[in-house]
């Protein structure tokens, strides 16, 4: 990954936090009161590793430096917060990983993925399918760019898109119908969806918390380059 893409990731996440703050570097971490806050739910503490440096958004101040604390105590590992904090729930941690044209690795030729336009109808069969804890861990449902796709007959077994984020970063949306993964379907739509996000200019940013996903970011030539929590911190 490239200095220009981490510092555009740096630029994204500081700007999410929605009060003025810069991405520190290696090393540092920033704290910073933000009720509006795009880290994390209303609420609730966000915090985004990158490139071994921290940003944190709290939802008033009394719990900045707690979480300060809690971050320099485990060594910025965000799977440790939730044992150093007070806490009444916890979204992630997920990997963020990021690439750009030059890291890219395409999807060999030999399936194809077909392109559709967003929200269409074949696309719900999928999600339907999936359950609802796969489906809304994968995000397709909020994909707004074209939604590429595989078919098993008539019946759409993989799916991905993107959704632009403040227009600097593609946040990748992939699932694989259960019956059909292990056969590399999640690889061939990501890498079309990840094609699609480069042309338009954008930053292809992978979310992941599971090993499977983060193994088919790594083939597509993604760089795991920090990671994301949502903490409700109890007062």
């Amino acid at each position: 990954m490239s200095w220009n893409s981490l510092e555009r990731a740096r630029r994204l996440w500081a700007e999410l936090a929605r009060v003025p703050v810069v991405f520190p570097g290696p090393g540092g971490v920033a704290v910073v009161v933000s009720p509006d806050s795009m880290l994390c739910p209303p609420g609730w503490t966000g915090v985004v590793t990158l490139d071994g440096a921290a940003l944190v958004t709290v939802p008033d101040a009394a719990l900045a430096e707690p979480s300060r604390a809690a971050l320099l105590a485990g060594r910025m590992d965000l799977s440790l917060l939730p044992a150093l904090l007070p806490v009444g729930g916890v979204l992630g941690p997920a990997t963020l990983a990021y690439l750009d044209s030059a890291d890219f690795t395409p999807a060999r030729a030999g399936i194809r993925a077909e392109r559709l336009p967003p929200g269409h109808p074949d696309v719900g069969g999928l999600v339907a399918s999936a359950g609802g804890q796969d489906a809304e861990e994968s995000g397709v449902e909020e994909i707004t760019s074209a939604i590429w796709v595989v078919r098993d007959g008539r019946d759409v077994v993989a799916a991905a898109g993107y959704r632009p984020w403040l227009d600097t970063a593609a946040q990748l949306s992939v699932l694989t119908a259960a019956r059909c993964r292990g056969r590399g379907l999640a690889r061939v739509v990501a890498s079309a969806a990840v094609a699609g996000a480069l042309a338009d200019g954008l930053l292809p940013q992978w979310r992941a918390r599971t090993e499977p996903s983060r193994r088919v970011a790594g083939a597509l030539g993604f760089r795991e380059s920090g990671a994301q929590i949502s903490l409700l911190v109890e007062r």
